[in-house]
């Protein structure tokens, strides 16, 4: 019996490696998907129950790629018959007192960029924010309209589900030893024999260079490090305050300047508001009152003071794969004929897997990308042999 080729293997079954898998399948191609854990394994950094969908980006090419991703998100909505999309708007705080040059916060700056794109935006000052949004005693609110949050679990199963139905061959557990170009096709050694591939595509976040270093006179290593917020919280309000922290009432918000960010509770899905305390490494954050979840509370949110505090735990957890020069890394694998690699996704990327995965479609089965990923290219990190 002949050997199986599949058109396109993908290692790494995380979210970008699902939507990779989705988009070949839905082009025909003969898929397979290896994991060395296990589909939706909660090790997995998309492995969550929240994560936000929001344009607010002070760079104008990844605000145009998230509401890019948005209208895939909506469309994979509508064919799962699935809601998962919760839009209720992402908010962007300020308070003179904690940032005073409001002019010059992440609110402002990133409401420009939002304007210069047309995308919607609304702008509060403080009473307006008071009548609209009572939860906070801040200055200014910037709102980026189209935006909110994800509901995670259900997207994951809905992805394994569509996997399943169109027959992707699965290897779960499975570890790679070598892999390398032969007879132009891919040779894949694994713990449970030999497969091979037209094509290639790594989506395995933080193991991206262990892989890397298997691949037969590929020089490429990617500066990845691992990173997680300082601290993520539940609020738990008490029942007669549970309404106003609801999606209809609360957007999802951010005081980046800061290092916070926050999601509404989900009722029977969440455990309350979720609230973590962040530095990342891209956004110019300010020596303030704000050290903690707890200050920010008192500072900005008192209708959460009386909240019980509990800690986030487990599959809630973030977990981020930072690169040096906070970019994504998208494009071809240089000395791998056929291969092509996704990571270093920041703990923003989350939001963006429909045209990441899209996109690694493309890139692996197609002449071209519908988008410019010239900034994001692999070799940018590639190590000359010239001398």
């Amino acid at each position: 019996m002949a050997e199986t080729v599949y058109d396109l293997a993908i290692i790494g079954a995380g979210v970008m490696g699902l939507f990779t898998a989705d988009f070949a399948c839905r082009r025909g191609a003969r898929v397979l998907l290896l994991d060395e854990w296990r589909l939706g394994d909660p090790r997995a950094a998309s492995f969550s129950l929240t994560r936000s969908i929001r344009n607010d980006y002070l760079d104008p090419v990844y605000a145009r790629l998230a509401f890019e991703a948005r209208k895939l998100w909506l469309d994979f909505q509508r064919e799962t018959g699935e809601s998962f999309l919760i839009e209720c708007g992402c908010l962007n705080l300020a308070k003179a007192s904690i940032t005073p040059d409001l002019s010059a916060t992440y609110a402002e700056d990133s409401y420009r960029v939002l304007a210069g794109l047309h995308l919607k935006t609304e702008a509060f000052d403080r009473d307006g924010l008071r009548a609209r949004f009572p939860q906070f005693d801040v200055d200014l609110g910037r709102l980026d309209v189209e935006a909110g949050f994800l509901h995670v679990p259900p997207i994951t199963a809905a992805l394994l589900a569509r996997l399943r139905a169109t027959g992707v061959a699965v290897a779960e557990n499975t570890t790679v030893n070598r892999i390398n170009h032969r007879q132009g096709r891919i040779a894949i050694d694994t713990n449970s024999g030999e497969r091979l591939a037209e094509r290639l595509v790594l989506t395995a976040g933080l193991g991206t260079n262990a892989l890397l270093a298997k691949i037969d006179g590929c020089d490429l290593r990617l500066p990845l490090r691992p990173d997680r917020p300082s601290e993520s919280k539940y609020l738990i309000p008490p029942p007669a305050k549970r309404a106003m922290f609801t999606p209809s009432r609360l957007p999802v918000f951010a005081y980046l300047d800061v290092g916070i960010y926050g999601h509404p509770m989900l009722e029977g899905k969440t455990p309350g508001v979720k609230i973590g305390y962040y530095n990342p490494p891209d956004v110019r954050t300010q020596v303030t009152s704000i050290t903690s979840v707890q200050s920010f509370v008192e500072e900005c949110m008192p209708e959460l003071k009386d909240a019980r505090v509990v800690d986030v735990e487990g599959a809630d957890q973030c977990s981020y794969d930072l690169v040096a020069d906070d970019n994504f890394i998208l494009g071809p694998i240089p000395g791998l004929p056929g291969g092509a690699v996704g990571t270093g996704w920041r703990g923003t990327g989350y939001k963006f897997a429909p045209l990441i995965g899209r996109t690694l479609m493309e890139l692996a089965l197609e002449t071209r990308t519908v988008e410019d990923i010239s900034r994001f290219a692999p070799e940018r990190f590639e190590v000359s042999r010239a001398g």
